[in-house]
């Protein structure tokens, strides 16, 4: 067989003369049976019609004959190519639409690259991610969004904090508001810049280089990569066959073969960054973006969700859901075996202005209602009022108040005047409250003197008076808000885990060149180093050896 020799100048490979002149095709040769179906490139870039050829193959193991299907499909090739001098090969593959850059990468081409090269610097942006870190753990130590008052108190200049830190320092530097102040929000700021810089000095130019089609057209050059071998009495073009049934993308010049696969490996580092940035500018609208409010709502009562909503930065718009209207219809408790409370509801409609009914569900803690961006949740409780009979008289509401008591219990407390209620000695019946199971009753000694189920119609006679306690009116306590970055930053995360996983794909390139009948091989990869040389021993162990067909 006549050696193939390198050609300076690009010619068009058909379909037909690539198959027909392949030895795997004319002779008869050794090789173990394999199956494929991929892509070969064959150069220049025309487009080039799929065709579907059934050869038999003969091999050393097994002298019966097996017909293979095989489906090669010659799609577009490259772009043009360059050569250097030295004769080695390096050919970048340009975009056959040569459009304008992004907009934003015009913006970096302007600045200094003295200055980007100062913001894509690695311990700079640890530096950057550790100090946000610091500030985010501040933030959960720091009370946030309580009165200046409340401050005044806690970090006096009188006793200041480690020797230093007062209230000057929270309210000065906004750590009272920590996710939505300029210390906060600028080193955010200088993450990203930091990110994009990266992006645009380093991670963009090794994309580029990756999707250089390179042909190397002597031995020495394959002989320097991370392996090499040689293939006696084999062909580049059944080699490209091989490694097309593997997964790479093979692409044929002249002697002269390059593969590749897991390109997208390159692309990850790319989605990383952008991924951060998505997360970053999220959480930014939401810390600087959103609007929170908290009320406490008595059964049977409305508000206006705009009445209860107040700003959380300077990127806080209104929507139009502030003008809803939630109605509380019902507020009940769950119990424990032993009494205590396990879960709180609260039946809920919300009105348009024109007074219709658009939505209405039962909230708890851990299920809110959602409508128009706005998010309502079940956070807290209390009892607004005791509804009571007297001597057969009423019902009368008499208000109840909470109770301080040590430890996280609640308790609430309301009186019965049985007196003149002018009079400054007043008497009269007690009345406390854990929950809204059961109310316990004292005289005006202070004496016990029993205890009542609401709505359990079962009258009670304290000092010769008759009470009946009808129903206990509890409170709901809910909290609003809006969060407009959720999306961006769930979407972020999603981008994140997604490319931290293709950035494990190994991005693999094969160089071989037909020197005689001798095919010389030589490949390297990014991260499977242990793998990779295994994978082309077993690759290498499939091409078929030709050999002389008169023997």
């Amino acid at each position: 067989m006549e050696p193939l020799i390198p050609t300076k100048t690009l010619k068009r490979v058909s379909p037909k003369a690539l198959l027909t002149k392949s030895p795997l095709l004319q002779s008869t040769f050794k090789c173990q049976r394999f199956f494929f179906n991929s892509h070969l490139h064959a150069l220049p870039n025309r487009r080039i019609p799929s065709l579907k050829i059934d050869s038999k193959l003969k091999t050393s193991q097994d002298n019966k004959k097996k017909p293979i299907t095989q489906k090669i499909i010659l799609s577009e090739g490259a772009p043009p190519l360059s050569e250097d001098v030295a004769g080695n090969e390096e050919t970048s593959a340009k975009s056959q639409n040569s459009s304008s850059p992004m907009p934003v990468l015009r913006f970096f081409k302007k600045i200094p690259r003295r200055f980007l090269a100062l913001l894509s610097n690695l311990p700079l942006a640890i530096g950057e991610m550790f100090s946000i870190a610091a500030l985010m753990a501040l933030g959960t130590v720091i009370d946030q969004g309580e009165a200046p008052d409340f401050y005044f108190q806690k970090y006096p200049e009188d006793n200041p904090l480690l020797g230093f830190f007062t209230w000057r320092w929270v309210l000065g530097l906004g750590f009272d508001h920590m996710f939505s102040s300029p210390v906060f929000l600028g080193m955010l700021v200088l993450l990203a810049a930091s990110l994009m810089a990266c992006t645009y000095t380093t991670q963009i130019p090794l994309v580029k280089v990756a999707r250089r089609w390179s042909f190397l057209h002597s031995v020495e050059a394959i002989r320097k990569q991370e392996y090499a071998d040689s293939l006696p009495r084999a062909s580049v073009q059944d080699l490209g066959i091989i490694l097309m049934g593997a997964g790479y993308e093979v692409f044929l010049k002249g002697p002269c073969l390059y593969a590749f696969k897991g390109l997208a490996g390159r692309f990850a580092p790319i989605g990383v960054h952008l991924a951060m940035l998505l997360i970053m500018a999220g959480g930014t609208l939401s810390a600087a973006g959103s609007y929170r409010g908290s009320v406490t709502v008595p059964q049977g009562l409305n508000f206006i969700v705009g009445d209860v909503l107040r700003p959380n930065g300077f990127l806080s718009t209104p929507m139009s859901s502030f003008n809803t209207e939630v109605h509380i219809n019902r507020f009940y408790m769950d119990y424990y075996d032993s009494g205590e409370v396990s879960q709180f509801h609260t039946d809920l409609s919300l009105f348009d202005l024109d007074g219709k009914e658009v939505l209405r569900k039962t909230i708890s803690v851990n299920d809110p209602l959602r409508y128009g961006g706005v998010t309502i949740y079940q956070t807290d409780w209390s009892i607004s009022a005791l509804q009571i009979r007297k001597d057969d008289e009423g019902p009368f509401n008499l208000a109840v108040a909470p109770l301080k008591l040590n430890g996280d219990k609640k308790l609430f407390g309301t009186f019965l005047p049985v007196a003149d209620s002018d009079s400054p000695n007043v008497k009269g019946i007690s009345m406390l409250a854990r929950d809204l199971q059961s109310i316990v009753l004292y005289d005006q000694e202070g004496k016990f003197a029993g205890v009542r189920r609401p709505n359990s119609k079962l009258p009670i006679e304290i000092d010769g008076i008759k009470i009946v306690i009808e129903d206990a009116i509890g409170s709901s306590g809910l909290d609003l808000k809006t969060d407009p970055g959720v999306p961006i930053v769930y979407a972020g995360f999603g981008a994140l885990m997604l490319t931290t996983c293709i950035s494990y794909l190994s991005h693999s390139q094969i160089w071989a060149l037909q020197d005689g009948t001798t095919v010389v091989v030589g490949g390297k990869t990014n991260r499977a180093k242990v793998e990779f040389p295994e994978e082309m021993n077993r690759l290498l162990d499939r091409v078929p050896e030709i050999v002389d067909s008169s023997l």
